[in-house]
């Protein structure tokens, strides 16, 4: 089931209890919080305040995108990572510190007096999001719909077979958002699970309507271990988020809008 994420109230979820405060976190091994930020949201001084929120080595990579365009997104998603964290731990967002584990997925550094945090960044054409629990694996990923893709051609190549004949199903109207879906769900569990496209993605398959996931070989993986939530976050974007879960049905996921107020003034 996919859901718009700006259809729920500011005032509902977790999310909305927040920043932190007296040491009490807002996530644990039963929450998930997601933020997701528009770039057509940030007005042109505000970007100056978010680049400061970034490490001197997240602003390094950060300058040598040559457009624009994906410097800004870059940079809005780095920055609203740390915007989050701080929001649900309550500490600076210069004192995060990350490292890059194998397939090059970014994890938080632990420290000693909070839980091991997990965290996941995605972006694409106009849109970040960063999702964040405690202890479990956890992956998202943001599509644009616009995107030039040859839908069918792909999922032949890359899809298991039932998602290769809904895609090819779909009507011409609807296939580049079925041919999403899938990918979006596909792409937050290989995230999640820390191996990127190195896993084969025809060894598994989903199914949209009910964003459950099901392995050919059942010696892959547990299924039943799995929680998976689709999003549709702006009329342009596709949004979905996996986490591992002993009990996926005990997980409570808030997914908002990123306060951008909060983050500008974060350092001032």
């Amino acid at each position: 089931m996919q859901t718009t994420a700006g259809e729920k109230q500011a005032t509902e979820g977790f999310l909305a209890q927040g920043p932190a405060r007296d040491g009490r976190m807002l996530v644990d091994r039963d929450r998930a919080a997601i933020w997701w930020l528009s770039l057509e949201r940030i007005g042109a001084s505000q970007w100056h305040a978010l680049a400061a929120l970034l490490s001197d080595e997240e602003r390094t990579r950060a300058a040598r995108f040559h457009f624009d365009r994906d410097r800004r997104v870059y940079t809005a998603a780095h920055a609203m990572c740390r915007g989050l964290l701080t929001w649900c731990a309550g500490q600076s967002p210069n004192s995060w510190q990350f490292t890059t584990a194998d397939h090059g997925k970014p994890e938080l550094i632990a420290t000693p007096d909070i839980p091991r945090l997990r965290v996941n960044i995605s972006h694409t054409r106009g849109l970040a999001a960063v999702a964040l629990t405690v202890e479990h694996d956890i992956g998202i990923d943001v599509e644009w719909m616009e995107r030039s893709v040859e839908a069918q051609k792909l999922a032949q190549r890359m899809f298991a077979s039932s998602e290769r004949d809904a895609v090819t199903a779909a009507s011409e109207d609807s296939r580049i958002e079925t041919f999403l879906g899938f990918w979006t769900l596909k792409e937050a569990y290989v995230k999640a699970i820390g191996k990127g496209l190195s896993q084969p993605l025809d060894q598994f398959s989903f199914d949209l309507e009910k964003a459950s996931i099901r392995f050919d070989n059942a010696g892959i993986d547990d299924p039943a271990r799995w929680r998976f939530e689709r999003y549709r976050p702006g009329p342009d974007h596709l949004m979905a988020l996996a986490v591992r879960h002993p009990d996926p049905a005990r997980l409570a996921v808030d997914c908002a809008a990123a306060p951008l107020d909060y983050l500008c003034a974060l350092l001032k």
